[in-house]
C-alpha cells in the first residue's frame, strides 16, 4: 500500500486521534508516520493512508507548522463595507487575489472582512490599494501591533475550540512578535506552508531538497517551536469541515496604557484561539481583538461571555461579529516568493 491510496476506513477512535491528537506535538523524528503508528498500534502505511484521505475529503489542509505573527513577511486585516447587492462579486473578486487567504462576511455594516499577505508591508499596502481601485470600495486597514496568542488548534471533544490543544507553555509564546525567519531559512519556512510530504521519512525529504542534513531541518523545526517562530508543528484541520461553523470576533476599545495586560488574560481563557492588538483607524476605535470558534452560536456566546468577564473586560466598550459566510480560507503564504528555483522538486 502507498501512502496515497485509501484504506479501508479507520475505527473512528483511531481517525478522531489522527485528527485531534497531533495538532500540536506532531513528532519531530526520521520517521514520524510510524512513530505515531506505533502509538496507535497500527502501521505507518495505513497512517500515511489516512491522511492523504483526510487531506482529499477536506477534513485536513496540511500537516506542517502555524507560524507566529511577524516572523516573515507582511499581514494586513481589511474591511469593506460593500453594498448587499454587490457583495458576492466584490468578495469573488477579492478571493481571486493570490495574496488573500481569509475572506469572509461579517455581521456587522463592514460586511466582508480578509486578510491579506505579502512579502513586505508596502507591498501589501499596495495590493489593498489597487483592490479599492479596481472594486470601488474603500478598504479599513488594520495592522497587527502584538499578539498574545494565535492557536487555532482545535479539540475536536467540545462545542468550542478548547485550551488542551495548546501544548506546552514554553511553545506557547505570549505576548509581542516571535523571533523572524532568517532569510537563510525562509525555503525550510515555505516547505512548511506547504505541507508535510507523506512518505516513511518526510524530513529526509525536505532535507534533500533543501541540500542539508535531515538532523538540522528537525533541530531548526525544535529550535522555532522554542523561540516562537512556530506557534505549532502538526496537523491542521479545517474547522468548519470538522463541524465548527460557528465563528465571531469580538473586538474592543481598551485604553492603550492597559491593553497589553487585558489581552494576556485574554488569551488565557477558555475557547479564545485568536487575540491580538492591532492599530486603531478612523470610526473604528477598536484596538483589542478575538476569535472563537465553536460548532454552533450558543456555544460560542456562552464561551465569548465567559472570557469576557474571566478576562476584566466587561466595562469596555466591545462589539461581536459573527461570520455568516466564508468565501476563501487557505494558509497564509510568506515565503513562497523567497524560494529558490527548485526547491519544490520534492512536491
Amino acid at each position: 500500500m502507498t501512502a496515497h491510496d485509501t484504506p479501508d476506513r479507520l475505527d473512528p477512535a483511531l481517525r478522531f486521534a489522527l485528527l485531534n491528537r497531533w495538532q500540536h506535538d506532531f513528532p519531530l523524528v526520521d520517521e514520524p508516520f510510524a512513530h505515531i503508528g506505533g502509538v496507535l498500534g497500527i502501521a505507518a502505511s495505513e497512517i500515511m493512508a489516512e491522511y492523504a484521505a483526510l487531506l482529499e475529503e477536506g477534513s485536513i489542509s496540511r500537516i506542517g507548522g502555524v507560524f507566529g505573527a511577524g516572523v516573515g513577511g507582511s499581514a494586513l486585516l481589511c474591511a469593506m463595507a460593500v453594498p448587499p447587492a454587490q457583495l458576492e462579486a466584490v468578495a469573488h473578486r477579492v478571493s481571486a487575489h493570490p495574496g488573500v487567504n481569509h475572506n469572509y462576511e461579517r455581521e456587522h455594516h463592514l460586511n466582508l472582512w480578509f486578510v491579506i499577505t505579502g512579502g513586505a508591508r508596502n507591498q501589501v499596502h499596495a495590493e489593498v490599494h489597487a483592490l479599492e481601485q479596481t472594486l470601488g470600495v474603500s478598504a479599513l486597514r488594520l495592522e497587527m501591533q502584538r499578539a498574545y496568542v494565535i492557536d487555532l488548534g482545535f479539540d475536536l471533544h467540545g462545542r468550542t475550540a478548547g485550551d488542551s490543544l495548546r501544548g506546552s507553555p514554553t511553545r506557547r509564546v505570549i505576548g509581542g512578535l516571535a523571533r523572524a525567519v532568517q532569510p537563510g531559512e525562509h525555503a525550510l519556512a515555505s516547505l512548511l506552508e506547504d505541507g508535510l510530504p507523506l512518505v516513511p521519512k518526510p524530513f529526509e525529504s525536505w532535507a534533500r531538497s533543501l541540500a542539508m542534513p535531515p538532523a538540522a531541518v528537525l533541530a531548526t523545526l525544535g529550535r522555532w517551536l522554542d523561540v516562537g517562530t512556530l506557534r505549532r508543528f502538526g496537523v491542521v484541520v479545517r474547522h468548519h469541515e470538522l463541524g465548527f461553523t460557528a465563528n465571531a470576533m469580538t473586538v474592543f476599545d481598551v485604553p492603550d496604557e492597559v491593553v497589553d495586560t487585558l489581552g494576556a488574560e485574554l488569551a488565557r481563557q477558555r475557547g479564545v484561539t485568536l487575540a491580538y492588538r492591532r492599530t486603531r483607524a478612523a470610526h473604528w476605535p477598536y484596538n483589542l481583538y478575538c476569535m472563537v470558534h465553536g460548532r454552533d452560536r450558543e456555544s460560542v456566546q456562552a464561551a465569548l461571555v465567559e472570557a469576557v468577564e474571566r478576562a476584566g473586560l466587561g466595562r469596555h466598550p466591545r462589539e461581536v461579529l459573527f461570520s455568516r459566510r466564508r468565501f476563501k480560507q487557505t494558509g497564509a503564504r510568506y515565503f513562497r516568493q523567497t524560494m529558490p528555483e527548485g526547491a519544490h522538486a520534492h512536491a
